[in-house]
Formats: structure tokens, sequence, C-alpha cells
């Protein structure tokens, strides 16, 4: 977005330091279009409820901070992240700004802990995406749906980057995708296993001859399929798994095959013997995050080989994978 149309959707005093903070976040590579709309939330709280202020006080960071009625901590937690993140980018500038504190965290906020699924219960959400049936209005979900769970726990792949791939992406002869501008704006190549290129041939096959820029796994509408979709399908398999879901906000979710592929491939390289500490950093890489340190936050150990691992991971570089409760 150019610099005068994103100028025109900020109305405070604080607008245009707001828009050079927005510049500044897209000049380092990230998207940033999620915090742009929370942002445009603050200046229009800020028009409204301090129409005079031109500089980050702690005051209006209080004011916007204050837990708002049947909001939930987490929300909280966003809607605070970006503003302290504005406030240290104001610091630098030399301009005076009121540092969000991080005891605006609310008492009863707590991080969520991924469900590790056992290989025997992946096994059976597997078998069931295998029994789906086409429809009248999906005929190809049936090839869909074993392919679409395959990639995201055999390649721990997050469901946006899945249903993002197009058909010059997935390359059938080679069994690699290629992932361009997935989350942090990083490309990648991601090799697939034997298993999954198989199913991706076969829904390819099934779909036919395509141009390149087509959605690989295409809705009947042409387009790709909404997330929605997925994780209704994701409810069903959970139920004819017989694997339990605690309901809203307790699990397990669909992200958490992501979470299970990490803390396998860990365990599998344990008992192969590998360095863990060489074999981490391709982790990292494999997966796409921004650092290493986004994978050792993503790594949640099972009990038992928690005790060895963890020390022989600790020898190598101090506390780099945090416990339960820290991730």
């Amino acid at each position: 977005m150019s610099e005068p149309s994103l100028s025109t959707l900020f109305h405070s005093p604080l607008g245009p330091a707001m828009v050079r903070f927005i510049q500044y976040k897209r000049a380092c590579g990230c998207k940033y279009h999620a915090q742009v709309a929370a942002l445009r939330r603050f200046d229009r709280f800020l028009q409204q409820y301090h129409p005079q202020a031109d500089r980050l006080s702690s005051e209006v960071v209080a004011s916007w901070g204050a837990r708002r009625a049947h909001e939930r901590a987490s929300n909280q937690c966003s809607r605070m992240s970006v503003i302290r993140q504005l406030a240290l980018f104001l610091r630098r500038s030399g301009q005076e700004a009121s540092l969000p504190a991080t005891s605006w965290r609310a008492a009863d906020f707590t991080a969520y802990t991924p469900f590790i699924y056992t290989r025997e219960q992946i096994a059976r959400l597997l078998a069931a995406a295998e029994r789906t049936r086409p429809s009248k209005t999906s005929p190809l979900l049936h090839l869909a749906v074993p392919a679409i769970f395959h990639l995201l726990y055999g390649c721990g792949l997050r469901l946006g980057e899945v249903l993002a791939l197009r058909v010059r992406d997935v390359d059938l002869e080679s069994g690699v995708l290629t992932l361009l501008d997935a989350k942090f704006g990083k490309d990648r190549l991601v090799p697939v296993a034997p298993s999954v290129l198989e199913r991706l041939r076969q829904f390819a096959g099934a779909a036919g001859e395509r141009p390149g820029e087509s959605i690989f796994f295409a809705s009947p509408l042409g387009g790709r399929y909404a997330q929605v979709s997925i994780y209704r399908q994701f409810r069903r398999l959970l139920r004819e798994s017989g694997i339990p879901h605690g309901g809203k906000g307790q699990g397990p979710r669909l992200h958490d095959l992501r979470h299970t592929f990490a803390v396998h491939r860990l365990e599998q390289w344990y008992r192969q013997g590998e360095n863990l500490g060489a074999k981490l950093p391709v982790l990292s890489t494999y997966m796409g995050h921004r650092s290493l340190v986004g994978t050792q936050r993503y790594l949640r150990l099972t009990p038992a080989i928690f005790p060895d691992i963890q020390r022989r991971l600790d020898e190598q570089f101090g506390q780099i994978v945090p416990q339960g409760d820290q991730l």
C-alpha cells in the first residue's frame, strides 16, 4: 500500500506516527495487515476519547488497555501487543511514549498448551480421513481431505499454507512443495514423504489438467477451500477416531497437528541417535520459523523422553527448549 492511501486511513494526531510505524514494519519484511486493522481501531478510539492526544501518554495507554466487558484475555493481549510495539518504535525514533508494562496481561490469561497426539491417534485420524466420501456438491472431497491432513501432519504445514498452494507450487515428479510468501514473508521448499506425494498425485489426477496459477486444492467453485470447511472435516475426523474434544479453547486444535509433527520428528531423531543440536536448525528451516527461537517454543516434549532429551539439548544450547508451562 502506498504512503498516500495509507495516510488516509488514520486521522488522529498520532495517525502520522502510526503510518511511519507501519511503513517501517513492512520495510522489514512484515506483511502487517491484521495489525493495520488493530491500529485503525486504536486511531478511531483516540478520535473519540482523546482527540487532542499527540503522544502515547500513560493516560492513553491505560485507557486503551482497560479490560472490556466480555473481552477474552487473549484479545486484550493482542490489542496491547501492537501498542507496545508502537511505543518501542516511537522511543527508538526519539519521541516520548509510555511503554505498556507487561502487567496489562490479565491474571486469568494462560497460554494454551498444545495437544500432542499419540502416534496411534494420528493413525486413526488419517485412517478416518481416507474414509471421507465424495458428495454431489464436492466430488473431489474424498481425495482432498486425506491429502490435506497428510500435509498438515506429515509436513507440519500451517493450514493457510496448504490451502494457498497453487498447481505450479506442487512438483509431482520430485515431491517438493514451493511455499511462497508464507508467514513472516518467508519462502521455502518442503520435500514430502512418498506416502504424502502419492495422495497429492491422486488428487491432481482426478482434478485433471489445470493452469499453473490455479489453486491446487480447488473447491467446487474453483477457489480455495474455506478454513472453516476443513475445520468441520477435522471435527468429524476426531469423532470417527474416538479422540475427545474439550470444547472451544480446550483442543485438540487443528493446528496441534503441526506441533505434533515437530515433537514426533524430534522423538524420532532422538531414538535414532541423531545430533539434536544439528537437527534443530533443520527443523526450524523446514517449518518456516523466523528463527530458532520459534522452533524452541513450538516443541512440547513428551514426558517419556523429556528428562534425557532436555539434558542433551541443555548441554549444547543451555535452556533452549522451554518447559511445558513456558510455551
